[in-house]
């Protein structure tokens, strides 16, 4: 089944960094999320956060990325990497806390 990202973004993941706010502060970053043809959402796991919003704010790492590829990175953590190598995955800002996205997103 299709990953819905918007459903991700907008319900899952705002849910699950409630569920779990202290361990995600613990990842102390503000990302933002650009997906291809899907939208582009704001998260603050800083301490204070946490946060997934919709739009555009700024943030200490941009990740853009198409939905199926996303997908791919939530099935497969390791994808991730692939994806950057193979130009699918970008990301501008601190790179290293692009590392730290496989925990974010654990949290759905």
């Amino acid at each position: 089944m299709a990953l819905d990202v918007k459903n991700l973004f907008n319900e899952v993941l705002p849910a699950a960094l409630a569920n779990n706010a202290e361990d995600a502060k613990s990842i102390n970053a503000k990302y933002q999320m650009n997906i291809t043809g899907e939208g582009e959402w704001h998260i603050d796991v800083s301490p204070t956060g946490p946060s997934c919003t919709p739009g555009t704010q700024a943030a200490d790492c941009v990740i853009t990325v198409a939905g199926e590829d996303l997908e791919k990175m939530i099935d497969n953590p390791g994808a991730g990497m692939t994806l950057f190598f193979a130009g699918k995955l970008k990301v501008t800002g601190n790179q290293m806390l692009a590392m730290k996205l496989n925990k974010l997103l654990a949290y759905k």
